[in-house]
């Protein structure tokens, strides 16, 4: 199985200012043990450390369609977010989770960006978790370009501390 995230037009990547794409396979773990641990926004800070100031959504920590949240990360005040895809994993398809976060500002503030998660149990029995992450906007350039890349970095980072967390959480 090798499920691939589903773009928004205005989001393609090659076509905005930034992407990153980060993936790893763990074995011993199962999509459905990562899935509440990527999908509880309470938990981010508790395996990833480039996240503050997390605002969940009215209807509780679980992201769903359609929540509005917030949370602050590379240095940005805290970002607007709306989730635009939930699904949990089963066993035949993988979890998808995706949003739009974005904050306002003159051309040299604003930034857009759509953030997309998939995590999937693979026939081999490990757990694939991929996230991918387009970006528009001046500050999303001058990430594109910072070496070392720290939205790559960032981002394995995050992917690295959830497999952990799972891992160490794992029922």
């Amino acid at each position: 199985m090798s499920s691939h995230i589903l773009w928004p037009q205005k989001y393609l990547p090659g076509t905005t200012d930034n992407f990153v794409s980060n993936e790893i396979f763990v074995k011993g773990l199962t999509a459905e043990q990562v899935w509440p641990y990527l999908n509880n926004i309470t938990k981010w800070d508790s395996y990833y450390n480039n996240v503050a100031e997390i605002t969940p959504p009215s209807s509780g920590p679980a992201l769903e369609k359609g929540d509005k949240f917030s949370f602050s990360t590379f240095g940005f005040p805290p970002l607007q977010s709306e989730v635009w895809e939930s699904v949990a994993p089963s066993p035949t398809t993988p979890g998808r989770l995706a949003w739009r976060a974005w904050q306002d500002g003159d051309e040299d503030s604003a930034i857009d960006v759509y953030h997309a998660w998939l995590v999937e149990d693979t026939d081999w029995g490990a757990v694939r978790i991929l996230t991918q992450e387009t970006q528009i906007g001046k500050p999303a350039a001058q990430l594109a370009v910072t070496r070392p890349n720290r939205m790559l970095n960032g981002h394995q980072d995050w992917l690295d501390g959830l497999a952990s967390f799972a891992k160490a959480n794992a029922k």
